[in-house]
């Protein structure tokens, strides 16, 4: 009888019992029976609802506003052989009034909340509403808001439509009837304590919140710059000045407003830190530019917010529990290695130019190569190295260039643009991480400025630290393989998991929240895809 309990947990459980109780005390086997007895109750304990593939599909003929659910509810129902998934012997299950509080609260996730027939559901169990419903028509009801408030805050927008304009999904698509024998185990699940969904989510959701409430408060006024200004400096006195120190106030960059008009020492760390979260180079200068980004409504930044919650929602969670990992962020050109959780290193980066885009894509690192070999892709070769190549024959040569099987390679060495370490990861767009001779561009805000690949200017630094406790490769050891003289190829014993996002607003291991520049034009048609979902 256990190893027939132990088989209904096996099929039921989309969610593993392992990945439920992972990282808790308690005795496993303990759990699994627990869960076993649970799964049991809620699958087979039910008092009896009328119910069957037809009577579903004749709820959505009544109902015809709700037929996008449809063959979700089905599939639901199939699973549990058409048992009732919100009745017991005593009324509707505790978990439904749960889930119709977090439907009602849904806006809190970024969404709107656009439910057809909202006030049938309403008169389920609100007392002001009228309940005509019968039993069976409340039971299919419940589980259209179950499937619609999973689809919104679980899964997001379709995985066919965010595929169709390019983008990667890391995450596969869910299956409502897995999640749902988790949430029914487990109604934690649905609190804000339990990471269901990639961590970054939960943060930006609590300051969707807050500036939803800056803006309810009006305290988001417009700065009234004069063009003819360029830039603000420390000591500098002006209308401006003061209200420039509102709005850092506002943003939580300054604790308290003075009122002051002069651009004083306080200032001074309040523009440090906004320039921090926004992107810039940290100097004490306030552009025209940057007064113009602190105008940008209120209302486009809770959009932004929005949006990539929504990015968040393509992540595997399990993301945030690797013990090693590279994560990059294309719009903030920046690199961030964790390990055990701790930041281990930080890095400034160039990703591709608005024409040849980097990709947003996980991989894992596999291995480094030393002193490297620049395959120059046929594209560069045939768009931008022809004419040089008929004008002068011995280019090549002239810039430590050869071909080699067919092909146009630069040898290893100081001018090389993957400067002196790359590392590898498999992917299909011959996207490589590597060093560049160019340090002088990091200076720069702008750093979209690649073929596509992605440069950064700690990349030794990211070779010792993933080579540190590797006794084959110390520090000389690395030292002489990046002289820039011979290709090495060294395989990683321990291959690295690697994510390249694409996130215009990020929350950082602080708690504050950073606003990048769309770079690709990516935010409007993601808000576009989400407003069509309602």
């Amino acid at each position: 009888m256990k190893n027939y309990v132990l088989s209904i947990v096996v099929v039921l459980c989309g969610v593993s019992v392992a990945t439920i109780y992972h990282n808790r005390n308690e005795n496993l086997t303990v759990k699994v029976i627990s869960v076993a007895k649970k799964l049991q109750e809620y699958t087979f304990g039910k008092s009896e609802v009328p119910l069957s593939k037809a009577i579903v599909s004749e709820f959505f003929s009544k109902y015809p506003d709700l037929k996008k659910y449809q063959s979700d509810v089905i599939a639901v129902y199939k699973k549990r052989n058409y048992k009732s998934i919100w009745y017991d012997e005593k009324g509707l299950i505790e978990f439904a009034d749960l889930l119709y509080s977090k439907v009602n609260l849904i806006e809190e996730e970024g969404l709107k909340s656009n439910l057809a027939y909202k006030d049938k559901i309403d008169g389920i169990f609100d007392s002001e509403f009228k309940n005509e419903l019968s039993r069976t028509d409340t039971e299919i009801f419940l589980s259209t808001m179950y499937v619609f408030y999973a689809k919104k805050v679980f899964r997001g927008i379709d995985s066919k439509k965010i595929k169709e304009i390019g983008w990667f999904l890391p995450r596969k698509d869910l299956s409502y009837e897995n999640l749902l024998d988790s949430l029914l185990v487990d109604t934690k699940l649905l609190s804000k304590n339990e990471k269901t969904l990639y961590e970054q989510y939960y943060k930006l959701r609590d300051y969707l919140k807050i500036y939803r409430q800056i803006e309810k408060s009006g305290e988001w006024t417009p700065i009234e710059a004069n063009a003819s200004v360029q830039f603000y400096k420390p000591s500098d006195s002006s209308k401006v000045i003061g209200q420039i120190r509102h709005r850092l106030t506002v943003t939580g960059d300054l604790k308290q407003d003075s009122k002051s008009n002069v651009y004083d020492n306080d200032l001074m760390a309040g523009v440090l830190n906004y320039k921090k979260r926004n992107g810039y180079q940290p100097n004490y200068q306030i552009s025209i530019w940057q007064i113009q980004r602190m105008n940008v409504p209120i209302k486009k930044y809770i959009q932004t917010i929005m949006v990539n919650m929504e990015r968040c929602r393509w992540i595997d969670p399990e993301l945030t529990n690797a013990d090693e990992i590279i994560i990059i962020n294309i719009p903030a050109f920046n690199l961030i290695y964790k390990k055990n959780g701790i930041k281990e290193l930080e890095s400034n980066l160039l990703v591709g130019k608005n024409i040849t885009e980097t990709v947003v894509f996980s991989s894992y690192i596999s291995s480094i190569v030393f002193s490297p070999y620049w395959n120059i892709p046929q594209s560069i070769v045939e768009n931008e190295l022809s004419l040089a190549l008929f004008a002068d024959k011995d280019y090549l040569a002239k810039h430590n260039m050869e071909s080699n099987k067919g092909k146009v390679r630069q040898k290893p060495g100081g001018k090389n643009p993957m400067g002196l370490v790359k590392f590898m990861f498999p992917n299909t767009n011959d996207i490589y991480l590597h060093d560049t001779p160019s340090k002088s561009l990091f200076e720069f805000n702008y750093r979209a400025l690649s073929h596509g690949c992605i440069n950064m200017d700690k990349a030794k630094e990211l070779a010792v630290l993933l080579l540190k406790n590797d006794p084959e490769w110390p520090i000389e050891r690395i030292n002489e393989a990046m002289k820039g003289e011979k290709e090495t190829t060294y395989i990683l014993k321990k291959k690295i998991p690697l994510y390249i996002g694409y996130f215009t607003s990020w929350v950082d291991d602080k708690g504050e929240i950073h606003f990048y520049e769309d770079i690709y034009d990516r935010d409007e048609r993601l808000a576009s895809l989400l407003y069509e979902e309602d």
